[in-house]
């Protein structure tokens, strides 16, 4: 998408649009905030010339595109909400669950005592059978879930 803002002397400078690894962040796309591109193109309709406005499908485009932006970001800060709140879910069931982590060749087993959350990313602690506690164990290691006895 090319984005013309309008400058006082009846110019117009293209703006690219860049993308973000498909991050769907108004201001990693674009470097500006969604009330500062809304503010370019009411700049742009201001001092625009009035013997050679802007393409009317070309502006409404431009318009839609701002509209998808703030919806897309809206939507990406949803399911980030949405993952985190499954991920609490989730480590908060294993609480005196027995499961086993992976250590090299082997595996250990013990009993999720508790559970810790930094940056919003659970990590557990395990008591084993000798009552060796282990802690800060990522969730994504576990690799087998079962019954305490």
């Amino acid at each position: 998408m090319m984005l013309q803002a309008a400058d006082p002397l009846g110019g117009s400078a293209p703006l690219s649009s860049g993308t973000n690894g498909g991050s769907a962040n108004a201001t990693d796309a674009f470097g500006l905030s969604f009330e500062s591109l809304l503010q370019i193109v009411l700049t742009q309709l201001t001092y625009q010339d009035p013997l050679k406005p802007m393409d009317n499908f070309q502006f409404v485009s431009q318009l839609a595109q701002f509209s998808q932006i703030q919806q897309t970001q809206s939507m990406s800060d949803s399911l980030k909400t949405l993952v985190s709140a499954q991920s609490t879910a989730q480590a908060a069931s294993l609480l005196g669950k027995r499961v086993d982590i992976p250590a090299g060749a082997s595996v250990i087993s013990g009993e999720v005592t508790a559970i810790a959350f930094a940056d919003g990313v659970p990590t557990l602690t395990l008591e084993l059978a000798n009552n060796q506690t282990i802690s800060n164990i990522p969730l994504s290691s576990v690799t087998q879930i079962r019954e305490a006895n």
